[in-house]
């Protein structure tokens, strides 16, 4: 249960783009089509999913203060933490690398489609969020790490997708000439995170 109450945390009351508003670059650029925006949305689950155990792995057992211990005591007053930040943004791109040789390989028309942004998810600031909210919150083993980076992708999937729905709705709507283009997007937004507040109340 504790592993289902935070998965159900991290997609709907922790979402990355209606709670704390990480990845708004691509997220406002991308979610135009459905199609698209399902395909950088899986591509960012993915990423999360796999970077945040690596990255828990080595803030526990290398950069923490006392984390080398494993190898020595003597190392008990070594601390790396300044590494993390540059290491975990490492970890990132070499992942990001691999799903956009991966996408380039068997969905070209994806890969075209994403352009610039798909290379971009290196420095998404979602997903070294991700990394960073798993040092800070501390979990207590792999295994909320992982699932921690499931949901937080499985939401920012949903918020893309569900934007990028409203969207293709929108350009068939007599939309006022101010608001047109990105006014009458960000509005939106703001109004599906309003709607996601409501999974605050409840109680998992």
């Amino acid at each position: 249960m504790d592993y289902l109450s935070l998965l159900f945390r991290s997609i709907f009351i922790d979402n990355m783009i209606f709670s704390f508003y990480l990845g708004m670059c691509s997220f406002l650029a991308v979610s135009k089509n459905v199609k698209t925006s399902f395909g950088l949305g899986i591509a960012v689950t993915f990423i999360l999913t796999l970077t945040l155990p690596i990255n828990y792995l080595l803030e526990n057992f290398v950069f923490k203060q006392g984390a080398l211990t494993w190898l020595s005591e003597s190392f008990a007053d070594v601390d790396l933490s300044f590494l993390s930040f540059i290491v975990f943004i490492a970890v990132i791109a070499s992942f990001t690398q691999l799903v956009e040789m991966i996408v380039e390989r068997y969905s070209p028309s994806l890969y075209n489609s994403l352009g610039i942004f798909l290379p971009l998810i290196a420095v998404n600031c979602a997903i070294l969020g991700g990394s960073l909210f798993m040092q800070q919150r501390e979990f207590a083993d792999l295994g909320e790490a992982t699932i921690y980076g499931l949901g937080s992708g499985i939401g920012w999937l949903l918020a893309i997708v569900g934007m990028a729905a409203v969207r293709e709705k929108l350009e068939f709507s007599n939309i006022p000439k101010p608001l047109r283009g990105y006014g009458i997007v960000l509005i939106v937004t703001g109004l599906m995170g309003l709607a996601y507040l409501s999974f605050s109340g409840v109680k998992l």
